[in-house]
Formats: structure tokens, sequence, C-alpha cells
């Protein structure tokens, strides 16, 4: 008699407790994809990507107006969230895992606060009238930062739908808290600085600036010489701050004390257009939204991002010695991280499991391989 087709392969497991107590250096190099999921056109670019307090849960803000909801635990689309009116970018989840907080990229820049229980709005923050280029939320409490072009950075609180405090500034296009949310590091691209505020007086001035001139790329054959930064991030350690770029020099690892470069970051492949998205710092073009293409591990030794010319990921070691190349010192990747499908747009590693979460046109989940083994460069 003749048999049937045989059954698919089962799913991949969720995350475990192995996953999330394994040492990152153990499994670094056999992140593998696990669970990719479609959009709804191929014309459709995911523009930024979030895991909540818990790392279950990971949502994607789309350019087709769009959010959408995934369980990281089961590897499953939970739901999906429209935002026709005004759009959506850099979605947070809030501390509660049923909200979270986007800037509007249509009709006018205000935040919108999301409950995605019912898909009903919570509060609306008004004040930009610029494009919203960066939200950062406190790790400790209800605070986050929202910067714009409009050339001011507004620190507000969930609770209220007012601004609690406003810095104005020249193109402070990106931001990021410290672990311990006590210190603000601001991006100025067109001023090359990085400045960091006490959290406690905001309002004063800020009490350690990096010029980061030195580092600065050749101008281009236009003459615009203005940093294409897309990201800021501090290590969990807090003693790492790193500046994601579309440079072909690539990264820049900062001591975050001292703001002293560590090293050059670059990828394996000069960056190639349709690869990476446009920085804030770039005039609008027709590359879509974007968060920046790099993420730090959980432990803040590794650094995962796109290889910047095909659809693998690539993990620096951000405690490696490196070497000179010329004056600078350079960390190479240590190893390839696969993938068959899909762009590594947007990167993100899920601070409370080992897996992280890749996208572009597709979103991608990643989990530690067992049968595998680091695939070198």
């Amino acid at each position: 008699m003749a048999q049937g087709p045989s059954p698919p392969p089962p799913p991949p497991p969720p995350p475990t407790d192995s996953d999330k107590t394994q040492k990152t250096s153990e499994i670094i190099g056999t992140l593998r994809p696990t669970k990719l999921f479609k959009l709804s056109r191929l014309d459709t670019y995911v523009t930024s990507l979030d895991f909540d307090d818990q790392g279950l849960l990971l949502i994607a803000a789309c350019s087709d107006s769009s959010l959408q909801l995934y369980s990281a635990h089961d590897g499953a689309h939970r739901k999906t969230l429209l935002s026709q009116k005004y759009g959506c970018h850099l979605a947070r989840f809030s501390h509660h895992a049923e909200s979270v907080i986007y800037a509007s990229t249509k009709i006018d820049d205000t935040l919108r606060y999301l409950s995605t229980h019912d898909n009903s709005y919570i509060r609306y923050f008004k004040g930009h009238s610029g494009a919203v280029t960066d939200l950062a939320l406190s790790p400790r409490d209800d605070t986050f930062l929202s910067c714009s072009v409009d050339n001011t950075v507004r620190l507000w609180n969930l609770k209220s739908q007012y601004a609690q405090a406003r810095l104005n500034l020249s193109t402070p296009y990106l931001a990021a808290y410290d672990p311990s949310a006590t210190v603000i590091a601001i991006a100025s691209a067109s001023t090359s600085s990085i400045l960091l505020y006490d959290v406690r007086n905001y309002d004063k001035p800020p009490f350690a600036t990096f010029d980061m001139r030195q580092y600065d790329p050749p101008p281009t054959a236009g003459g615009n010489n203005i940093p294409e930064w897309t990201k800021l991030e501090f290590s969990n350690d807090g003693k790492s701050l790193l500046v994601t770029t579309n440079h072909v020099q690539g990264h820049l690892l900062l001591d975050a004390f001292s703001g002293e470069l560590k090293a050059h970051l670059p990828r394996p492949y000069q960056p190639t257009w349709g690869i990476l998205r446009s920085a804030p710092s770039v005039a609008p073009s027709k590359s879509p939204l974007g968060q920046g293409d790099t993420s730090f591990s959980p432990d803040g030794r590794y650094v995962v991002g796109s290889s910047g010319a095909d659809r693998d990921t690539v993990v620096w070691d951000a405690q490696g010695r490196g070497g000179k190349e010329g004056d600078r010192k350079v960390i190479r990747p240590m190893c390839s991280l696969p993938c068959d499908r899909g762009k590594g747009a947007v990167v993100l590693w899920n601070h409370k499991y080992n897996m992280m979460a890749t996208a572009d046109t597709e979103v991608i989940m990643w989990l530690p391989d067992e049968h595998v083994g680091m695939k070198p460069l």
C-alpha cells in the first residue's frame, strides 16, 4: 500500500532555562535561524525590534504602519496591531508587557502609548515638531527619552502627557541610558560629540563630552562628513559604549567612562546600499527607516551585527586583543552566523535568553544549535 507524505519536521524548541543560563561564550558561534516570519507584502520592511523585560515577547514596527507582536518563547506570531493613520517606528515595550510606546511617521510627530491587549491608546505625548529619531526607556522606571530632528531631546514619564524636561541641542539624534539608569548619553552627529548627563541633574550641562571628530571618516565626494551613526548602546556591565555606524571602517567601541576608543569593529565586507538603513543624520532617502544593525550580548563581551554585504550575521569579541591597522586598533569579526534567508538590517539580542532576532523584509529568530560548529570568516 502506498505511503502518504512524511510528516513535517517538528518546530524548533522554545528558549529554555538552559538557554537562559548557559554562558554566552559557549553558544555564541552556534546561533542559527530557527524561525522565520514573513510580512504582509514583499515591499514591507521592519524598521525596529524590541524584546519585553522578560524576554518572552518581541515587537516589530513595520513600514506598512503595522506592529507585529511575536512570542519569543513559543516562536509564534501573536497578533497584528495597525497604526495606519499615524504610522509607526521605534516601538519599545514599557515595563508592562502589554503596552508599547512608539513614534509616529505620518500626520504629526506625536509619541503614542498603546495597549497591545486591546489595541487602544493609553496616552499621547505631544511636543516634537520634527521626526523622532530615537526612543530610549529607562531600565529602572517609567521615564524615557525622545530625540528629534527638531533639535530637542525630551524627558517624559509614561504617567504624564507633558515632557518633564527639554534639552536644545544640535542634531541630538541618538540616546541611551546606562544600565544603572543614572547616566544618559546623547549623540550629536553634526558636532561629532557624545554628551553624558546625570539623570538627577538633567537640566545641568553635561558632566562629560566625548569629542569624536578624530574618528570621523574622510569627507565623501559631495563634501559630507557628518557621521552616519545609527545606534548608541551601553554594554550591560556599563563599561563600554557602542556607536553603530554605516562607515566602511566600522563601528566605534568606546570606554564608557573616558570616551577613549577601544577599537574599531569593521564589517567583513564593504557595506552596500540596500543592506544598511540610512542614518538619522543623512537627508531622507529611499532607504527604509532603521534602528542600527548591531547589539551587545548580555554579558557585554560580544557584539553581533550585519556583515554589510550578505545575509550572514557576524560576531565581534569586544574583549579581543585585535591588532593595529595603521594608527587604528581594529577588532575583526571572530566568526559568521550563516543565514540563507533574509538580511540583518535590524539586529537585537534577547537580554534574558541566549537568542537573538534579525529583520529586514522578514523577522528571524535565532537559537543555539548544538549540532553545528563555529563558522570562521
